[in-house]
C-alpha cells in the first residue's frame, strides 16, 4: 500500500471523559480504515485489528505491517479489517493544539487513550470485541494497557517494541525532553507565548541517539550524523509544543507492573536484540514472564528501534500466530 496517497476520514465523539473527571465535547478522530470486514448475527464486525502508532505517529504510521497486507501475507487484508486512528493527543484528533484549549487541555493518560480509541470504534464501527490489537512502540503502551484493563475484549495482542512500563533510561528521556521545555522562559507555566521551536528542537535532539542501532551511530560520518540529528530536529519541531509535552507526561506515568498479568489474550512480544528503547532484557523478556499466555520472539536489526519496519524477517512466526484465529 502506497502510505504517500492515504487520505484520512473523520468522525466526532460527541462526549468524552476524562479518567480525572474532566468532559470534552465533540471531539475529532482522525482516522484510516481498510481491509474485508465480516459481520456477526448481529451486525458487529468481527475480523477487526486495530493498530496503535507510535510517539510522533498519526493514523497513516502502519509502516511495520505494511509489506505484510498483501493476499497470502500475515496480515492479507482479504482477512481482515484494519482501523488505524491519530490517538488522543495527536494533531487531527483531539490535541490541546487542535481542541484550541492548549494549556487548559486536560491531563491524559495512557488508559484515557485506551478509551477514546475503544470509544470511537464501538461509535464508529460498532466493533465491540476486536480480533487484535497491535502496538508499535508507544502504541504498545495503548495494546498493553487495553488487555489488561479489558482482558476479555479481544482475542489476541501483539506487542511491537514496547513495554508494559516506562521506567530507567526511557522516562529520563522524556523528563529530559519536559524539562527542556519548562524551562523555557516563554512556556509560562504551560500557556506558551510563542511556539517554543528551539526548545522543541533541543528536547527533540535529546532523544534523537535511540532510535537506531548505537552500531548504526557508530558507523555514521559525524558530519552525517549532525546533518540527520538537525534534520530529525527541525521536523519534530514542527508538532505543537503542548502536544509534545502533554504525551511525554502521559508515557512517564504509564507503568502496568500490577495489572499487566490480567492479560488473558493469546500474546505475540515482538522485540529487537538492538533496540536501544526498549532493550529485549529490560522490557520484552520480563513481560513475557508476567503475561501467562504469551510467546516472545526477538530478531537482530542494524536500525534497532525503528527495526520493526523489518517485520518480514518473522513473517513465519506471525503467520504461524495469527493462524490462531482463522475459522
Amino acid at each position: 500500500m502506497d502510505l504517500d496517497l492515504i487520505e484520512p476520514e473523520y468522525f466526532t465523539l460527541e462526549e468524552f471523559e476524562f479518567l480525572n473527571g474532566r468532559i470534552l465535547h465533540d471531539l475529532p478522530v482522525e482516522y484510516y480504515s481498510f481491509g474485508t470486514p465480516m459481520y456477526d448475527d448481529e451486525g458487529h464486525i468481527i475480523n477487526a485489528i486495530i493498530y496503535f502508532h507510535g510517539t510522533g505517529g498519526n493514523f497513516s504510521s502502519f509502516k511495520s505491517i505494511n509489506t505484510m497486507l498483501e493476499e497470502n501475507q500475515p496480515f492479507d487484508m482479504n482477512k481482515y479489517f484494519f482501523v488505524i486512528l491519530s490517538t488522543l493527543g495527536t494533531p487531527g484528533s483531539s490535541s490541546p493544539s487542535s481542541s484550541g484549549l492548549g494549556g487548559d487541555y486536560p491531563e491524559y493518560g495512557i488508559l484515557d487513550m485506551v478509551n477514546f480509541n475503544k470509544m470511537f470504534i464501538e461509535k464508529r464501527f460498532n466493533i465491540t470485541h476486536p480480533l487484535g490489537l497491535i502496538g508499535n512502540s508507544m502504541g504498545g503502551f495503548e495494546a498493553i494497557c487495553w488487555a489488561s484493563v479489558y482482558p476479555d475484549t479481544i482475542d489476541f495482542l501483539i506487542s511491537l517494541v514496547s513495554s508494559y512500563k516506562v521506567g530507567g533510561q526511557n522516562y529520563i528521556i522524556s523528563k529530559v525532553m519536559n524539562d527542556i521545555i519548562e524551562s523555557d522562559a516563554d512556556f509560562n507555566n504551560g500557556h506558551p507565548r510563542n511556539n517554543l521551536e528551539q526548545s522543541l528542537i533541543l528536547s527533540s535532539k535529546a532523544m534523537f541517539s535511540y532510535g537506531f542501532s548505537r552500531q548504526f551511530y557508530m558507523d555514521e560520518a559525524i558530519e552525517d550524523i549532525n546533518a540527520s540529528m538537525e534534520e530529525f530536529a527541525l521536523e519534530c519541531a514542527q508538532e505543537d509544543v503542548l502536544d509534545a509535552y502533554y504525551r511525554n507526561r502521559a508515557s512517564m506515568n504509564y507503568d502496568l507492573t500490577s495489572i499487566v498479568s490480567n492479560v488473558t489474550a493469546k500474546t505475540l512480544i515482538v522485540a529487537i536484540y538492538e533496540d536501544q528503547y526498549f532493550p529485549p532484557e529490560l522490557d520484552a523478556i520480563p513481560m513475557h514472564a508476567l503475561i501467562k499466555d504469551s510467546k516472545l520472539v526477538c530478531y537482530n536489526s542494524y536500525y534497532g528501534h525503528v527495526g520493526s519496519a523489518e517485520l518480514n524477517k518473522i513473517s513465519y512466526e506471525i503467520e504461524e500466530f495469527l493462524s490462531q484465529f482463522e475459522d
